[in-house]
């Protein structure tokens, strides 16, 4: 057998992630969407809600309403809730559907 001593070209690597020190990367990534809770209430941050955050223009029944489905949601982490949701607080708030019969 005879070996080749023929060269075989490398293509020039490019700079990858692990490679490249933009200033930037010498600073921690902080993920202030995963702050704890204790430090969200803290800086005075709340959950986007479903409905507007303020309840003043609602009538007693509709802010008691609305206050228990941002409750549900804040227990549920959820942002929006579908009907069914709906239906559960209003069922847990004590509403129930009349039956109608025909006299």
């Amino acid at each position: 057998m005879n070996e080749s001593n023929t060269a075989t070209t490398v293509p020039p690597t490019l700079p990858t992630p692990m490679t490249m020190t933009p200033p930037e990367a010498a600073r921690p990534i902080v993920d202030r969407r995963r702050a704890p809770a204790d430090a969200r209430v803290r800086s005075g941050f709340s959950e986007r809600r479903q409905f507007g955050s303020s309840h003043a223009e609602l009538s007693e029944a509709g802010r008691e309403l609305a206050l228990a489905i941002d409750q549900y949601k804040l227990e549920h982490h959820r942002r929006y809730i579908t009907c069914d949701e709906m239906l559960l607080v209003l069922t847990e708030l004590g509403y129930a559907r009349h039956s109608t019969e025909a006299h």
